[in-house]
């Protein structure tokens, strides 16, 4: 077991190098600057649309609402309370400013690769909507680039079961037990139950779960956290200070902090960042190609939402009252931090974030069994699906029983994996994007815009197996 730790720190040491890192971020700056930072100038429409009623006049199994929350689902998760934790404790309160650049940057990558799920989507035999970068590649850069598809599919088949599946289940088994002294066993055969049931009515009864849980685990999770803010109220401005001075400057080790480097804040910052919103991974676009919309800007400005909310919003509650109430200082690290971070302003506050970080998880174990499900059927055809599924099941508690470190050492190997061919596709492709935008949304004014909706133009719909 060491010896294998060992293997995948020098593998993250290489893949979540320099490279990676100004592959990210590189790719969001470039197609904001192409976009015009239309995903952030247009923030609000993408809110606007979320809630209209169009889905009467698109294609697809489920709602544009739906399929935000199923994508959100599989990114709100034990990134956005361990993730945040593990991110400032290594890389010091500058970690959490590199994860909203992240955010910024990676809405305009959220935004490019979910235009493209939508603009090159298929259906296959049974009359399903499939989309994200595998069809993308295939279909929009030619069959020369068909093994780069395959090569995201295999990478996103197993990963799956190492950032939704293992990762969670571990979360899910430790929280549980050490916050209400459940038995790990007992979590994993509930486990086992619950998401195998949910599983067999596919992605709809997934979504309908996701368009129920995920709203009311969000909200409940910030009206907590907008509580120890507020109850801190006066510190906030001084934390802000520290964060922007420590994304720039070095940290020196203080209390139960060992001290940390630049590199380490924008290192740990971006890595948690995507391992939280997934923006880049080309995850979340598998989702959204099953939406009924009308074209691809439409679920394009929806979709980026799903990266705003996760890390603008989710993981600045958790730094913030990490970083407010001094947790950071304490040595502790992970979900403990986070709670007892929460503990020292509510009381009880650690059994709010157990119970969050429960619902996060076991969200995103079912958001990321889809994202799986449909690499294995671009691989192997639609009679890999039950396979899958009950791989999936079998998976939870194995994972529930491993060690966190290496859990998330392999999460973060197999996140940059899936990258590589998805920044590829979107820098490849993203003359398509630039003209379709273009196409389709004309500028009226400073506060309102016009889409076109164009679907028959747009869109493909190929029988595949």
């Amino acid at each position: 077991m060491d010896l294998l730790t060992q293997w995948l720190n020098a593998i993250n040491g290489v893949v979540w190098g320099v490279p990676m890192l100004v592959g990210l971020l590189g790719i969001g700056i470039f197609m904001q600057l192409r976009l015009s930072f239309l995903p952030i100038r247009k923030l609000g429409t993408g809110f606007k649309l979320l809630f209209q009623k169009n889905e009467q006049r698109g294609e697809g199994q489920i709602s544009p609402f739906n399929a935000l929350m199923t994508a959100l689902s599989a990114t709100i998760g034990t990134g956005n309370i361990a993730g945040v934790a593990t991110a400032i404790v290594m890389g010091g309160p500058g970690a959490l400013f590199w994860m909203w650049m992240t955010a910024l940057v990676g809405m305009a990558t959220k935004y490019s690769e979910t235009v493209l799920a939508v603009r090159y989507r298929e259906t296959d035999k049974n009359g399903n909507y499939i989309g994200g970068p595998m069809y993308y590649i295939k279909n929009g850069l030619g069959k020369k680039w068909i093994w780069l598809g395959t090569l995201f599919a295999f990478f996103g088949s197993i990963a799956g079961f190492g950032i939704g599946n293992t990762v969670q289940a571990n979360s899910i088994a430790e929280v549980l037990q050490s916050s209400f002294g459940v038995d790990k066993t007992l979590t994993a055969v509930v486990l086992v139950v619950v998401v195998g049931a949910v599983l067999i009515g596919g992605i709809k009864r997934i979504s309908d779960v996701a368009g129920k849980l995920v709203p009311f685990m969000t909200v409940g999770y910030l009206v907590a956290g907008l509580i120890v803010l507020g109850l801190n109220l006066s510190a906030i401005p001084a934390a802000f200070t520290l964060i922007v001075k420590s994304a720039f400057t070095p940290v020196a080790a203080q209390g139960g902090f060992a001290g940390a480097a630049v590199w380490a804040a924008i290192r740990f910052g971006v890595s948690r960042g995507i391992f939280s919103n997934e923006a880049g991974m080309g995850s979340a676009p598998i989702a959204h190609a099953a939406a009924r919309t009308q074209n691809p800007i439409r679920q394009g400005l929806i979709a980026m939402l799903g990266t705003f909310i996760d890390t603008i919003i989710v993981c600045s509650i958790t730094g913030l009252t990490i970083i407010i109430t001094g947790g950071w200082l304490t040595g502790e690290t992970g979900a403990t931090l986070t709670a007892s971070s929460f503990s020292s302003v509510i009381p009880g506050g650690h059994y709010i974030v157990a119970i969050a970080l429960a619902l996060f998880a076991f969200t995103t174990i079912l958001g990321w069994s889809f994202y799986g499900e449909k690499c294995i059927q671009y691989l192997l055809g639609t009679k890999a699906i039950k396979p899958f599924r009950l791989a999936w099941v079998i998976a939870l508690p194995i994972g529930a029983t491993q060690s966190l470190d290496l859990v998330w050492l392999l999460a973060d190997t197999l996140n940059a994996m899936m990258a590589i061919p998805n920044l590829i596709a979107i820098a490849l492709l993203s003359p398509v994007v630039y003209r379709l935008t273009k196409s389709h949304i004309h500028d009226v004014n400073a506060d309102s815009f016009e889409i076109k909706a164009k679907q028959s133009e747009v869109n493909i719909a190929m029988k595949t197996d």
